[in-house]
């Protein structure tokens, strides 16, 4: 297996490279959510020192229900996303 190892923000992950955590809400409920998963997850980042990426989708299509809520869509993901990694200088990703 090749090691190939990728940049993630100011991170790396592959192979010979330390645990990378990617966490965050399934989908993008609201701007308030993730910004208040994002501090959380910039407190665990610094107290246990592991590198975090945070992760949210803006369009979650694999719901239960045809009714069920899919995100903000792309603008409004984008959006809410760039204010995440703006707050609380996490990489971000979708």
């Amino acid at each position: 297996m090749p090691n190939n190892p990728v940049p993630i923000g100011p991170y790396w992950c592959g192979r010979g490279r330390p645990l990378l955590v990617i966490a965050g809400p399934c989908v993008i409920e609201s701007k308030g959510l993730c910004l208040e998963v994002g501090r959380r997850l910039v407190e665990i980042r610094d107290r246990l020192s592991v590198p975090i990426v945070f992760k949210a989708s803006f369009d979650k299509a694999n719901r239960t229900s045809i009714r069920s809520f899919r995100g903000p869509g792309l603008p409004g993901g984008l959006e809410i996303l760039a204010k995440v990694r703006e707050v609380t200088g996490l990489p971000v990703t979708t």
